[in-house]
């Protein structure tokens, strides 16, 4: 992790899932959320993940939460 005196930036939660939406529909593949008890998960193919409802979450955890769909979308999709 980061030292302390460094900032982590915080994304917005909308940002991140709209990102991934566009990038889902670029790629041809289908792309749905369901509603948990504490999370959202996402759909992206047949590939799915999980992510808590906070309005802002931090760049760590979203670079994170990319990496997961890397498989379905390409290694490094959310640079491009």
């Amino acid at each position: 992790m980061r030292q302390s005196q460094d900032r982590v930036f915080c994304v917005k939660r909308t940002q991140a899932v709209k990102r991934l939406r566009d990038a889902a529909q670029a790629a041809g593949l289908e792309f749905r959320e369901q509603e948990r008890t504490n999370h959202t998960a996402y759909y992206v193919g047949d590939l799915r993940s999980m992510l808590r409802r906070h309005n802002e979450i931090d760049e760590i955890t979203v670079v994170k939460w990319y990496k997961q769909y890397e498989d379905a979308l390409g290694e490094g999709w959310w640079k491009k």
